[in-house]
């Protein structure tokens, strides 16, 4: 594997993911999907990791997967359906592995963030992007409806929009993306950077424990019918109350200090 595929930095509790593929756009190629994939696992046993930046190289996040290795796999004899299986399957994966991530992952988006490149904007828990940016589900405009982008995709935003998107193969803008929840903010792309940073150092600072535990909350919960959500969800309240460092807060909050956590 190319160890500069993908570069890795931490700085006071926050990674910054960069995938360093600038010449392909930072298309998902199965070096890519696979450093991607061993970042993801390491950094989920870091306990020093509190919040993950995704950002790509270059001009674009990401422009979805490498079509000539797609292509190049369908030539090869012992290929074929066996063949985009496995590599729908271990890019599912890698999608999946960001929201079960213990640590909040912040996408910086720049560019375009097209096809398997939106899903990975839409599997991060929260988007901040560079005005200019562009986002879309293309894969129609070459016959290649974007199912499992569908999946993500649908998941962040409105049903009818995600579909116009994946039936379209048209563009949306940055400030489209971030009224329809994409993203979270727009900013200046000479910000970026700094406003992704911002982002992530405010939650950051915030106790890591209970960061974790929410994340992991939040989203079984919106599996969950209401009463069911609501009876997990004071479950979860019950077990953060009871520890040493929330106690800590609260009273920290009540003598207008600062929380002296053990986290």
């Amino acid at each position: 594997m190319d160890t500069d595929i993908l570069t890795c930095d931490v700085t006071a509790g926050v990674a910054r993911l960069v995938m360093n593929r600038p010449a392909k756009l930072n298309a998902l190629s199965d070096a890519m999907l696979a450093a991607l994939k061993a970042r993801l696992q390491a950094i989920a046993l870091d306990d020093t990791i509190k919040v993950v930046i995704l950002a790509g190289a270059g001009k674009a996040f990401c422009a979805g997967h490498d079509l000539s290795e797609m292509q190049a796999g369908r030539a090869q004899p012992d290929k074929g359906a066996a063949y985009f299986a496995d590599l729908f399957g271990r890019c599912a994966e890698v999608m999946q592995m960001i929201p079960a991530l213990p640590q909040p992952v912040i996408a910086q988006v720049h560019g375009i963030a097209t096809a398997a490149g939106c899903q990975l904007v839409a599997s991060c828990d929260m988007a901040v992007a560079a005005e200019g940016t562009r986002f879309g589900v293309n894969g129609v405009n070459i016959g290649l409806f974007c199912s499992t982008p569908m999946v993500a995709l649908s998941r962040n935003i409105p049903r009818k929009m995600a579909f116009e998107m994946l039936t379209t193969g048209q563009f949306i803008s940055a400030n489209r993306a971030e009224a329809l929840g994409l993203v979270n903010r727009v900013v200046a792309p000479e910000a970026l950077h700094d406003e992704t940073e911002a982002l992530a150092r405010m939650v950051a600072e915030k106790l890591s424990a209970a960061v974790r535990i929410g994340k992991s909350a939040f989203y079984a919960q919106t599996e969950m019918g209401l009463a069911e959500a609501y009876d997990y969800a004071g479950a979860v309240m019950v077990e953060n109350m009871l520890w040493r460092d929330t106690n800590e807060g609260i009273a920290a909050f009540l003598d207008k200090r600062k929380p002296d956590w053990a986290q």
